[in-house]
């Protein structure tokens, strides 16, 4: 398998959708599809479709489509998630604590390994089977955990401390549900999630549709 560095961030999005779309004519026991119908469903441009997976080799066979089991195993493998990925939750506050308990990260291997809060009322509790541990303690303990990835689920406030600590301790992926900019060091990713910002584009949408 091919990757290449300069594989833009949308077709990285794109190819979660169209997992998550395979994933779904798997258990529908469809084998095959073709890039129109994956338009169809998906919304994505079909000429589009075929662009995204160019980046990473060949894929179907004219005439006669993608293999479902295949393009999915291939997609998966490509996002790196055909196998375990550690995670750690930052932040064991009503977010962190959902995310403890979201079944869908388990189901695309990535499992969560450990939960880290400042808090001493919530030091040593457990959320599901997940110990809460002190976040002065992030390095020492990831040292044994190896997770890569974190997910920062702590206040504004708290956040670019907590993602020093975490690129400190090892972690190379950080997950951001807080409001804020983080800096981090050369090498380390950052993605934000921001509900506020996603909500506020769909007030948007909203007004615009009440217009017309």
């Amino acid at each position: 398998m091919n990757i290449s560095p300069k594989v833009p961030i949308p077709t990285l999005e794109r190819l979660a959708t169209y997992l998550r779309y395979l994933i779904d004519l798997e258990a529908s026991s469809i084998d095959t599809i073709s890039s129109t119908e994956v338009e169809k469903q998906t919304g994505i441009n079909a000429a589009q479709f075929r662009k995204d997976l160019s980046y990473f080799g060949e894929f179907g066979k004219p005439g006669v489509g993608y293999n479902v089991v295949e393009l999915q195993s291939r997609i998966a493998r490509i996002l790196q998630i055909d196998r375990d990925q550690s995670v750690i939750v930052l932040g064991a506050g009503n977010l962190g604590s959902a995310l403890v308990g979201y079944p869908g990260l388990g189901e695309q291997h990535f499992n969560i390994v450990g939960v880290f809060d400042q808090s001493p009322k919530k030091i040593g509790q457990k959320i599901f089977h997940i110990e809460i541990s002190d976040i002065a303690r992030l390095k020492e303990i990831n040292a044994s955990l190896q997770a890569r990835i974190a997910i920062i689920a702590v206040p504004a406030h708290a956040a670019q401390s907590v993602a020093e600590s975490a690129a400190d301790a090892g972690v190379r992926a950080l997950l951001n549900f807080a409001p804020i900019i983080l800096k981090v060091a050369e090498g380390v990713v950052v993605r934000n999630v921001s509900f506020l910002q996603e909500l506020a584009v769909m007030s948007y949408q909203l007004a615009l549709d009440i217009r017309r």
